[in-house]
C-alpha cells in the first residue's frame, strides 16, 4: 500500500502548536527559549514519541526524532523550527516540522520501513528574534560557531542562551552536528509574494540571499528642542533617521535582487521636546550575490560615516549575523521538481529572500527546500496564511522526495 498523507492530521496539529503563545489575530508569539517556547517544544516531542521516533535533544536544545531504516547509516532528515518572532503567524517553521511528522505518520500507517534511517528535527532559535545570530542552533549543529559562543548570546534583558536553555529543560547531553545527514529536505511557506502572484504551486528553491545584520548606536547630546539651533545640534536621531531612507534608495539605486530594511529604531530620551543624544537601531541587507552584498555595506557605512562627521555624533557598529548566499545542492533540487511535476503540480525555480535552517545544512550534506505559496506575500504578520490545498501539495512532494531519498541504493 503506498503512504498518503493525513490532512486532517496536519492541519490539526498546526492549530493545536499554534494555540500555545497565541496572540490576538490568530498569530503566535513563542520566541526562542521562552515558556512557550517549552510548551511547544514538549507537544512536539510528544508527538514524535506518539510516532515511535527515537528522541533526542542536543547541547543546544535542537530536537531530533529517528525513525529506524532497515540498515543503520546516516539518515534522510527534514524539519525546520518551531520558534516565532514576537509577532509571528502560524505555518513560518511550523509546517516543515509538522509535515515531517505527516511523512513519518504516513510511513507507519502504510507499513513501510525505509532502506535508511529518516529523521524530523527542529532547531533552536531559527528567527533571531530574542537572541543573535539567527539560525543559531543549526549553525551551531554545523559548526559554523561554538557552543560556548552561542551560549553567551543575551536578549535585551541580558538573558543568556546557556542560562535559558537550562531552566526550560532543554540543554541536552548530545554534542550539536553528532548524526551527520546523507540529505536535508526542508518544506517552508515561501514568505514573499511570488508564488501567490503567479499562480504557481511549488517552489523549487535553488539557493538563499546573503544576509548581512548590523546593530548601530548613536550618541550625540541632549539638549532642548526649542532653543538649540539646528547648527549646534548633535543629533543622534538625525542620523539614525538618515539611514533609513538612505537604505531604502541605495536598495532602489543597486536594483537586482538587493533589499534593505531598517527595521528596528529607539531613541532617548524619546521625548518630543529634547534633542535624542542617543539612538539605536538596526540594517538587514540581503542579496543573492555576496559582491553586491558587500558593496552595499559599504556604502551604508560610509553614509553613516558621513552624517557622523558633520553631526559630531560618535557611531558604534555591532555585526549581529553575517551570512554568505548559498546555493543548495542541484541534484537535489532537481528531484524536487520531479516530485512536484509528478503529482501534476506547477512550478518554480527561485531563491530565497528569508534565511533558514536549510542553509546551514548545506554545509554538512545535499540540502534542498520546497517552497509553497503565502497568501499575499505576508508573513512575521498575525495575518500570515497558506490555503489548506497548498499545505497539502507541499507536503506530499516531500513524502515522495523522502521517500525516495530513504530507499536509494550507494555508499552509505
Amino acid at each position: 500500500m503506498p503512504p498518503r498523507l493525513s490532512p486532517s492530521h496536519l492541519l490539526g496539529n498546526l492549530e493545536t502548536l499554534a494555540a500555545i503563545g497565541a496572540i490576538e489575530g490568530g498569530g503566535c508569539a513563542r520566541l526562542a527559549l521562552t515558556d512557550e517556547d517549552k510548551v511547544g517544544r514538549d507537544l512536539v516531542v510528544g508527538w514524535m514519541k506518539e510516532l515511535g521516533l527515537s528522541v533526542t535533544v542536543d547541547a543546544i536544545g535542537n530536537v531530533i526524532g529517528l525513525r529506524a531504516g532497515r540498515e543503520t547509516g546516516a539518515p534522510i532528515m527534514t524539519g525546520s523550527h518551531i520558534d516565532t518572532v514576537r509577532t509571528g503567524g502560524r505555518y513560518d517553521g511550523n509546517y516543515g516540522v509538522l509535515a515531517g511528522l505527516e511523512v513519518v505518520r504516513a510511513l507507519n500507517e502504510a507499513g513501510i520501513v525505509t532502506r535508511r534511517p529518516i529523521a524530523v528535527a527542529f532547531f533552536t532559535n531559527e528567527e533571531g528574534a530574542r537572541f543573535q545570530p539567527d539560525m543559531m542552533g543549526s549553525l551551531v549543529y554545523a559548526g559554523g560557531i561554538g557552543l560556548n559562543e552561542a551560549y553567551a548570546a543575551t536578549d535585551k534583558d541580558g538573558v543568556a542562551v546557556g542560562d535559558e536553555l537550562r531552566r526550560i529543560g532543554y540543554l541536552g547531553p548530545v554534542t550539536p552536528g553528532a548524526l551527520k545527514p546523507r540529505a536535508f529536505v526542508e518544506l517552508h511557506i515561501e514568505q514573499g509574494p511570488i508564488l501567490d502572484e503567479e499562480k504557481v504551486q511549488i517552489g523549487v528553491v535553488e539557493s538563499v540571499q546573503g544576509i548581512s545584520w548590523t546593530e548601530y548606536t548613536v550618541t550625540g547630546v541632549s539638549n532642548h528642542a526649542g532653543t538649540t539651533p539646528m547648527r549646534l545640534r548633535r543629533d543622534a536621531g538625525y542620523l539614525a533617521s538618515s539611514v533609513n531612507l538612505f537604505a531604502r534608495k541605495l536598495a532602489w539605486d543597486m536594483g537586482g535582487d538587493q533589499v534593505a530594511t531598517v527595521g528596528e529604531m529607539a531613541f532617548r530620551p524619546n521625548l518630543i521636546n529634547v534633542v535624542p543624544h542617543r539612538a539605536v537601531f538596526t540594517v538587514d541587507l540581503r542579496n543573492t550575490d555576496d559582491a553586491q552584498l558587500k558593496a552595499a555595506e559599504v556604502e551604508v557605512a560610509a553614509h553613516i560615516a558621513e552624517v557622523a562627521t558633520s553631526e559630531k555624533v560618535e557611531v558604534e557598529a555591532k555585526v549581529l549575523a553575517r551570512f554568505e548566499p548559498v546555493i543548495f545542492d542541484s541534484g537535489l533540487v532537481g528531484r524536487v521538481e520531479h516530485h512536484a511535476k509528478a503529482l501534476g503540480r506547477s512550478t518554480r525555480r527561485m531563491p530565497s529572500g528569508a534565511g533558514h535552517d536549510a542553509q546551514m545544512m548545506q554545509r554538512l550534506c545535499p540540502t534542498a527546500m520546497i517552497f509553497v505559496p503565502s497568501v499575499a506575500g505576508l508573513s512575521h504578520n498575525v495575518k500570515e496564511h497558506t490555503e489548506a490545498a497548498d499545505l497539502i501539495a507541499g507536503a506530499e512532494v516531500l513524502l515522495n522526495l523522502m521517500l525516495e531519498l530513504a530507499e536509494a541504493r550507494g555508499p552509505r
